[in-house]
């Protein structure tokens, strides 16, 4: 006969093989879910290794266009110039082929006329001073006069004019203002 202590053991032994069976077969269970987890977590590092290469190489376009974009920013204007240029050199050298400064202060006349509507047409225009009252965010004032024909603080003379591109204060005027 079986004495007691031995069939304790081999319950025991008999447990501890079902035990590790089990815990075997989870094992087992679990791999094809534990592969499809790696899979999944490789896929979505491949995915964000793409996602990072095309975020740097956006980012690297983007930079060249910015640069090519304020290198070539004067492209338009500077084209829109260069018939200006061509008659300044057309009158230059019908001046001296001529001698009559007459016709070249005329035509230099005309090439200042052209230069402005050109720059009129890229959004520049030249302030309005004289008379004005002072206002330091258009105005430079280099001097104070006396006046008795104009109120303190209003612009009686412009030394230099001022211009606005666009909205904006390219250059303020300088300008002498009653004191």
């Amino acid at each position: 006969m079986v004495s007691n202590d031995q069939h304790n053991e081999t319950i025991d032994e008999v447990m501890e093989d079902q035990q590790t069976e089990q815990q075997e077969e989870s094992e087992v269970q679990e791999d094809p879910r534990i592969e499809e987890l790696t899979k999944l977590a490789e896929e979505n590092q491949q995915r964000y290794l793409r996602a990072q290469a095309d975020f740097d190489n956006f980012r690297r376009r983007t930079q060249k266009e910015k640069e090519d974009l304020a290198q070539y920013a004067s492209m338009k204007l500077i084209g829109q110039l260069l018939p200006v240029v061509d008659n300044f050199e057309r009158a230059v050298a019908a001046a001296s082929a001529n001698q009559d400064f007459d016709a070249l202060a005329k035509g230099v006349d005309m090439i200042f006329r052209q230069l402005e509507q050109t720059l009129q047409q890229e959004g520049l225009k030249a302030m309005e001073a004289v008379g004005e009252p002072f206002n330091p965010e258009f105005h430079q004032a280099i001097m104070t006069v006396e006046s008795d024909e104009h109120d303190e603080g209003i612009i009686v003379e412009e030394v230099q004019k001022g211009y606005i591109l666009k909205e904006r204060v390219l250059r303020p005027a300088m300008v002498k203002v009653s004191g």
